[in-house]
């Protein structure tokens, strides 16, 4: 059975409880394989990417039936902005009928025949949620759902994941989170990917089955992966690479160097670095 996010963020529980460690977070309009119907209130769920945890039942608009209409629309997803409100006429002075983060994904629909006229529709994009409500958002902070790997020669593919990667710059860290809202390590990178329709593995290593494959340090280019023990960052050329974390002074999205010499040096990670990974 199928269901689909239609609340802003959907944490993915480590355990069919509240109080416990998020294992990760199901954006608005991705759909889930239901694993498991585990408690009244938490379902075992799988995403698109084959990540599993335990999402809230209320959280969700449940049925093959559904999963299958959402999936016929044609998408876009919210990229431009960090957040995003869908109000209900397409004008700023309406109001919101939910709040999405960046990586949300929408359904683009032709406004409904009460709608205002054309004129008035001028820079706004009619949209369709989930459980069928409609809303208008501005066009500009919408983009292209990519469902497969954007088609790009390989630096310029390689460029455009740093450039995503840089999107959650000034995120605070969040244990499982993957929004500017708040990142993870593998959060940060594994959304980098996915906004450009790459599917890798959601935690810090590099996972058979998924496009990430094992090079040398010599051999790192942009948008690689440097793994350290329980943790991740994309290498952004020049020995910089990008990375969220949580130690204290940063909390967050930064950039640091492997270059000793370098002022935002971290030798604690550098004589940790254990693996780089590449996609290309």
């Amino acid at each position: 059975m199928k269901a689909i996010v239609n609340i802003p963020i959907c944490p993915l529980m480590s355990e069919p409880r509240r109080d416990c460690e998020t294992a990760d977070e199901a954006l608005f309009g991705m759909v889930l394989e239901v694993l498991e119907e585990t408690t009244p209130d938490y379902w075992k769920v799988r995403t698109h990417y084959r990540y599993e945890g335990y999402a809230c039942v209320r959280g969700l608009v449940i049925g093959d039936q559904c999963a299958q209409e959402w999936a016929a629309l044609p998408k876009k997803i919210i990229l431009h902005k960090n957040t995003c409100d869908v109000m209900t006429h397409p004008k700023v002075q309406s109001w919101p009928i939910v709040t999405l983060p960046m990586g949300a994904v929408v359904a683009v629909t032709q406004p409904p025949e009460t709608a205002p006229e054309t004129e008035e529709l001028t820079g706004w994009q009619c949209v369709t949620l989930p459980d069928g409500a409609e809303g208008y958002v501005r066009s500009s902070w919408l983009d292209t759902c990519y469902e497969k790997p954007v088609d790009l020669p390989e630096e310029a593919l390689r460029q455009r994941l740093v450039d995503t990667a840089r999107l959650f710059e000034r995120a605070h860290y969040r244990w499982g989170g993957k929004t500017p809202l708040g990142v993870d390590c593998s959060g940060l990178v594994s959304m980098s990917y996915l906004l450009n329709g790459i599917l890798i593995w959601r935690d810090a290593s590099i996972k058979e089955g998924f496009p990430i494959h094992a090079i040398e340090l010599k051999e790192a280019k942009a948008g690689d992966l440097l793994f350290f023990p329980g943790h991740v960052a994309m290498y952004m050329g020049d020995g910089r690479y990008i990375h969220s974390t949580g130690k204290a002074g940063s909390d967050g999205v930064v950039y640091n160097s492997l270059d000793p010499a370098a002022p935002d040096f971290r030798a604690d990670l550098k004589e940790k670095l254990n693996g780089v990974g590449s996609y290309f």
